[in-house]
């Protein structure tokens, strides 16, 4: 790898001529990545299990389609795959999350976390892994950005299975890091609590009856005193896959309002 040069007039994190795969890219983290890695000029290929929603995203940002994709299912991702000719960049952002401790998690619901957020993270990658390295034969680094969280680094009360997947996803960060030094670039991007679908729907399905302050607790958890906002996120992903994060690979990079430095 070598130190990116730039004409005097590319702007900054540039993706031009990049292409790109999101998965879980239809609504949240995900949506806010399409968004912001299509204005940097990538392609993108939108990769969920909505197909509606996906195919409306690419509508209304233009330059990115649809995909279906199910993390879990190995002939789903081959089939997925063989759809690319070409792929520059994966961000694995795609998974679920659950409520409980250890007592009170059931090995169904971890058994479900692990195949989600680990096992899903493991296929994908390895599944569009020889795209990825081709990638250096158009002279462009392959880049992996794994959507990991601030419960792969800190203990959260009630989150056991979530905390113990997303440590999961950030070894696999480093170790890929490790195993691939010069044909790859791969990277974590860890969120606090960040005002997604998938928060709402939390707050819905286990605090209906206390909702507004549980999500006061929420902000509270965070110093800066709110929630991350799924484009904050999104941004960072930009970086990381642009050729101004060339000399940075196997880190993890916080976007949780000093949760982690508290």
């Amino acid at each position: 790898m070598t130190a990116p040069e730039h004409l005097p007039d590319e702007q900054p994190f540039s993706l031009k001529d990049r292409h790109a795969l999101v998965t879980g890219g239809a609504s949240g983290i995900g949506e806010a990545t399409v968004k912001e890695l299509v204005r940097a000029g990538a392609f993108v290929w939108i990769a969920d299990l909505n197909v509606t929603a996906a195919e409306a995203l690419a509508e209304s940002v233009g330059s990115a389609r649809a995909l279906h994709l199910d993390v879990t299912n190995s002939e789903s991702i081959a089939a997925a795959a063989a759809h690319l000719q070409r792929l520059d960049i994966l961000v694995n952002n795609a998974g679920i999350g659950h409520v409980g401790s250890i007592e009170t998690t059931e090995p169904a619901d971890f058994d479900r976390l692990i195949t989600v957020n680990v096992r899903g993270v493991y296929l994908v990658t390895r599944g569009f892994l020889p795209l990825l390295l081709a990638a250096g034969e158009t002279g462009t680094v392959g880049t992996i950005v794994n959507i990991a969280s601030v419960a792969g680094q800190v203990g959260i009360k009630q989150r056991f299975a979530y905390c113990t997947t997303k440590g999961a996803v950030i070894a696999m960060t480093r170790q890929l890091a490790v195993e691939y030094p010069k044909t790859l670039r791969v990277n974590a991007v860890c969120p606090g609590t960040v005002e997604t679908p998938f928060v709402e729907g939390y707050l819905e399905k286990f605090h209906k009856h206390n909702k507004e302050e549980v999500r006061a607790e929420l902000r509270a958890r965070q110093p800066i005193g709110r929630l991350g906002q799924p484009n904050e996120v999104a941004s960072m992903v930009r970086y990381l896959s642009s050729d101004e994060a060339a000399f940075v690979t196997g880190s993890l990079f916080n976007i949780d309002g000093g949760w982690t430095a508290a």
